[in-house]
């Protein structure tokens, strides 16, 4: 769905503590969801924790996030008003956030082509009706955090990404400094960080290696982002330490994949074993096995099933959460 558009540059008032935002100018755009429609659930994906800095979610609804694009670093800010999402853009990235907007919103996904085969699934889709799956059109910045979760708890994962962004990033632009947030490093910053403060980050070399092979080929991992999801994620594999984990992690965000299907995860394949068949031992054999109905839409499953709540009750203690820093 194209959405109807309004663009014009807006000179912004400077808000308390935001440094140089007096000079920020901001571009305007407006855009016509189709209904029904949830914000939260469509960007909820792309936020790394509760202090990721490239991400701010407010209570009036707004959402602000940061991303490094091929224009530029830029900040967006969008509000659902009434049936209308309004967005505004700052910094050099701004006229190219905007441009995607649409497709950031889930204008490409099409929900209708989903077809519930599970009681729970059914029930799930009908609490959660605005659901639409997001694309970025941007690689990098879901590949490094989902290289940073690999195999460590989440807790560990976003500490490594709000410090390597906030100690090596630069602020945004636009009054979301002011907010804190900050835009991640581009591709030759992060090949330049030297291994000590990946060790202060808590990133072991495995992962931290797996980042910089990533970003020496920069140009040909953001290429992914305009592939058919199974071309997208076979050219991420082709980098050592990138697995089909972290492959669909990222294609479901950059590409919008709604077949992506996380496998190698610790804790889903009991979860949709429970949710779908009782079974909280299941495997990732048995999870797909389960998910056959939904194929080509096997992600938004897993999404929905998520959403449900249906998840089996823990019997170990959580993982240990390490800080490698302090070896």
């Amino acid at each position: 769905m194209a959405g109807r558009f309004a663009q014009r540059p807006v000179p912004r008032p400077r808000p308390a503590g935001a440094a140089g935002a007096a000079d920020a100018v901001g571009i305007r755009r407006r855009w016509t969801p189709p209904e029904p429609y949830d914000l939260g659930l469509v960007l909820g994906p792309l936020r790394r924790g509760p202090a990721d800095p490239t991400f701010r979610a407010y209570p009036d609804g707004s959402v602000w996030r940061t991303s490094r694009t091929p224009a530029g670093p830029g900040t967006l800010r969008v509000v659902r008003r009434g049936g209308v999402v309004e967005a505004e853009a700052w910094g050099a990235g701004a006229a190219w956030m905007l441009e995607q907007l649409p497709e950031l919103l889930g204008a490409g996904d099409d929900p209708d082509a989903f077809v519930p085969r599970h009681r729970l699934v059914v029930e799930a889709q009908r609490r959660r009706p605005g659901l639409r799956l997001c694309r970025t059109g941007l690689v990098l910045e879901s590949l490094i955090p989902s290289v940073l979760e690999q195999k460590v708890t989440t807790v560990e994962a976003y500490r490594a990404w709000r410090i390597l962004v906030r100690t090596h990033g630069e602020p945004a632009p636009g009054p979301a400094h002011g907010e804190g947030l900050y835009v991640m490093p581009d591709a030759r910053t992060w090949a330049l960080i030297p291994s000590w403060e990946w060790h202060k980050a808590g990133v072991d070399a495995k992962r931290s290696s797996t980042i910089l092979r990533a970003v020496r080929v920069a140009r040909r991992m953001e290429e992914a982002a305009a592939m058919e999801p199974e071309r997208a994620a076979a050219r991420l594999e082709l980098i050592p330490g990138i697995g089909p984990w972290t492959a669909a992690e990222v294609v479901q965000r950059s590409n919008g994949a709604p077949d992506a299907v996380t496998v190698g995860d610790l804790h889903l394949p009991g979860i949709i074993g429970h949710a779908l068949a009782g079974d909280r031992d299941a495997d990732d054999a048995a999870m797909l096995e389960l998910l056959a109905p939904y194929a080509g839409q096997r992600h938004r499953a897993t999404r929905l099933i998520l959403l449900s709540g249906r998840t089996p009750a823990r019997r170990a203690p959580r993982m240990e959460v390490r800080n490698i820093a302090r070896l």
